[in-house]
């Protein structure tokens, strides 16, 4: 009887000394259980297209990275008409073009989200990306414009124009993180305030200088597919996206648009992306200095990223642009920042 209690007593103590181990070796083991640890949820702006290739190449960069992201239902305004998704006819341009009138770009710029479902639509949201597409209306724009009247290229969406600026808007307002790629960054700076060269070609044409279509390449006759042109590009010291990218300088960078912000005189905006054609520097990147992390790229990483894994539209020629490893940083820093809610140098 003696013996079989000094068994279990022996057995209790090494029981207890078990558990103390166990305790103290999780309780020093600072990686959160995957119970604990935050899920990301980063989404893309709405857009009707969801299988654009501008939308489907983003979905493939944040999977390459282990996030799932998904497109936002779409932000409307009660303050303008509709008829199902489409802003309605009497909030169109009176030609007919398709961008918003200039009564209509006027409440969105004055009213913005005030008066929107965006606290809905991106409740619980850690991260919003703005996605290529069309060109933005220029009764969008701080002091409104004209149209370019060119037209081969006419390509407006008033509801996607409606739908992007009041939740990029929610988002500055909530200081929500946010990338904007090519008419994502464009956005952010009419948004911002910015001026716009509403066509490239003939804005050079103005200053009388050359320009060999170094955004986008010349469409040819019988062209079915007009693929992207890269270029490279220089990133400002200490700013976010050479911090993102961890580098100065960016070789074959993918690009594919028309237009392009002019200047960010007298904004939030802080330019730090540049690529020089003609002698001009053309803006590349910017970002919002007074938020956490509200930045664009005027060109397309994610592309170059999709050719490499061959997921793209044209795979045959990744080799022409930036390498995987040279573009993949900058959704994993992004990634960082909308878990840890913050930018700081130690969370990514």
């Amino acid at each position: 009887m003696k013996e079989r209690m000094r068994y279990w007593a022996l057995a209790a103590i090494l029981a207890i000394i078990c558990g103390a181990c166990i305790y103290i070796w999780r309780s020093g083991d600072d990686t959160p259980s995957d119970s604990s640890r935050k899920e990301v949820r980063i989404a893309i702006a709405w857009r009707a297209d969801s299988e654009n290739e501008f939308c489907t190449n983003i979905v493939e960069a944040f999977r390459e990275v282990g996030v799932t992201v998904t497109v936002l239902p779409q932000v409307k305004a009660d303050y303008l008409d509709y008829s199902g998704d489409a802003v309605a006819a009497t909030c169109i341009d009176s030609c007919g073009i398709g961008y918003l009138s200039e009564a209509s770009g006027a409440l969105v710029r004055s009213r913005g989200c005030d008066g929107s479902n965006a606290a809905e639509v991106l409740s619980g949201v850690d991260g919003v990306i703005f996605t290529g597409g069309e060109d933005i209306a220029p009764t969008l724009l701080a002091t409104p414009q004209d149209w370019h009247h060119i037209e081969a290229e006419i390509d407006y969406n008033a509801a996607r124009d409606v739908s992007d600026y009041l939740t990029m808007t929610y988002c500055l307002d909530h200081d929500i993180p946010l990338i904007g790629f090519c008419r994502g960054a464009q956005m952010l700076g009419v948004v911002s305030g910015s001026t716009i060269i509403q066509d490239i070609p003939t804005w050079f044409a103005r200053q009388g200088l050359s320009y060999n279509y170094e955004h986008r390449r010349e469409k040819a006759e019988g062209m079915n597919y007009r693929d992207y042109a890269p270029h490279d590009v220089t990133l400002s010291e200490g700013s976010l996206l050479a911090r993102f990218f961890g580098t100065a300088t960016l070789t074959g960078c993918p690009s594919w648009h028309h237009q392009a912000l002019l200047s960010t005189d007298g904004t939030p905006l802080r330019v730090t992306a540049t690529t020089t054609v003609s002698g001009v520097d053309m803006v590349e990147g910017i970002e919002r200095t007074d938020r956490r992390c509200a930045v664009g790229v005027q060109f397309h990483p994610e592309a170059a990223i999709a050719k490499h894994i061959g997921k793209a539209v044209n795979n045959e020629n990744a080799d022409q642009f930036m390498a995987y490893d040279a573009a993949i940083p900058l959704f994993r820093a992004f990634i960082e920042v909308c878990k840890n809610g913050n930018n700081d140098d130690n969370n990514w």
